[in-house]
């Protein structure tokens, strides 16, 4: 007799939990498989603004030159953009901001389209991961502050998977 209440006893806490599981499970939470694949075109040369009144302007130049720069900085993008937010179609230019030592201290990004500020905002992330120093640009032999222009197209496919 013990034994047959043991198992109904059993048999109906085990019914009491499941039903415990069910009632507080969250039914809210929705799944999407999708992806945005992006086909990023760095163009060159990278654009450089002269100082005013310099008789012997040097550019400020990337350690390991431009094809690195422009390697590194794809590079950096496939792996710390955050593409699944936004679709990006179309030209975008950015204005690095290179100080006398040679680190990239301002980065402006335009044309300024809906929702691009997420975007610019990943982009600064992208840029500053860069652990290379510039060389900075120079005036008469002196270093200065200047800047760099770069010219990108991208293209965004959104699938669904």
């Amino acid at each position: 007799m013990k034994t047959l209440a043991l198992f109904i006893g059993l048999f109906v806490a085990n019914f009491a939990f499941a039903q415990q599981d069910v009632e507080e499970r969250d039914d809210t939470f929705t799944s999407e498989s999708n992806k945005n694949l992006l086909k990023i075109d760095i163009k060159e040369p990278l654009l450089q603004i002269a100082a005013k009144n310099c008789n012997d302007f040097k550019a400020a130049a990337f350690e390991g030159g431009v094809l690195v720069y422009k390697e590194t900085l794809r590079k950096y993008m496939f792996d710390y953009l955050n593409s699944d937010f936004y679709v990006l179609n179309g030209d975008f230019n950015f204005v690095l901001t290179i100080d006398q030592t040679g680190k990239v201290t301002k980065i402006e990004g335009s044309p300024k389209v809906s929702n691009s500020e997420v975007f610019f905002d990943d982009m600064k992330y992208v840029v500053r991961r860069i652990k290379k120093n510039w060389i900075p640009a120079s005036c008469n032999g002196q270093p200065i502050t200047s800047q760099v222009k770069i010219k990108m197209n991208l293209s965004s496919i959104s699938t669904d998977l």
